[in-house]
């Protein structure tokens, strides 16, 4: 790329899970978005097939994600850098094929732009169809972004929404045609890296004062789904979902939404 046009590739095969790892190398690049002075923009894609970036890993250690300090927000990890990443004075874009399920919704949500494969993206907040509640934010940056209706709709189905729906509501800029997303994207990104990175941060920082949700809402938000965590009716959900193959590459993962439809209460 260049110094003021980067690109950052979420590379965790076979799923592109996250994990307690991929928060604290993800601190690392959001303090570096955060800083660098040359920087205008950054463009988010994956180098995992059929996924942009998935839903949390379960068999981690819930303790090696709790345990990492607090951000300079004042919020728990996961939050923070989401509201950091937002607050960044470069313009962040989503560049998504493949899964953006749960995590990946919420680094869309957080990002300025987001742009989807019109065949391939599948976004999803699928975390109520297990019992939980979602931990980065969405609650408060859904309806903001596609109206009250509509994210209650896309957070209590748990489905997947795809490319041409998620443009229809709102959830991404534009779905494009598959073979057109990455020459659309490279094109913005690089007339954007272009401008002035002043005249950039500072619009930036002006739409944010009139759009973004208080950072008590993403507290209340993780709080919520800490919580969530520890009950049972969500763990006997997850415990179904993983007898139906979830966590391994196959049918499960490929369509989430699916079989988490098909749980039973």
């Amino acid at each position: 790329m260049s110094p003021a046009y980067w690109r950052i590739t979420f590379d965790n095969p076979p799923l592109n899970l996250m994990g307690p790892e991929f928060v604290l190398e993800f601190r690392e690049i959001v303090t570096a978005l955060e800083t660098d002075p040359e920087l205008r923009v950054v463009v988010f894609d994956s180098a995992v097939e059929g996924f942009f970036l998935n839903h949390s890993d379960f068999k981690a250690k819930l303790e090696d994600l709790t345990s990492i300090p607090q951000g300079p927000t004042g919020l728990e990890a996961w939050p923070d850098i989401l509201v950091r990443l937002t607050h960044a004075p470069v313009v962040s874009i989503a560049l998504i094929r493949g899964r953006a399920t749960g995590n990946g919704s919420e680094i869309a949500l957080a990002c300025d732009m987001s742009f989807a494969s019109r065949e391939k993206a599948i976004l999803s907040q699928w975390e109520v169809g297990v019992g939980l509640v979602a931990g980065g934010g969405p609650m408060a940056r859904l309806p903001r972004r596609i109206g009250r209706a509509r994210a209650l709709e896309v957070l209590l189905s748990s489905n997947d929404i795809r490319g041409d729906l998620a443009e229809a509501y709102g959830y991404v800029n534009r779905s494009l045609p598959d073979a057109e997303l990455d020459g659309f994207v490279e094109a913005l990104a690089t007339r954007i890296a272009s401008f002035d990175k002043w005249a950039i941060a500072n619009t930036k920082r002006l739409v944010n004062a009139n759009s973004l949700p208080p950072d008590v809402e993403m507290a209340a938000g993780w709080d919520a789904c800490m919580a969530s965590l520890a009950r049972p009716a969500a763990q006997e959900r997850i415990k179904a979902l993983f007898e139906q193959g979830f966590h391994e590459p196959g049918d499960a993962e490929d369509r989430l939404g699916f079989y988490v439809g098909r749980l039973s209460n």
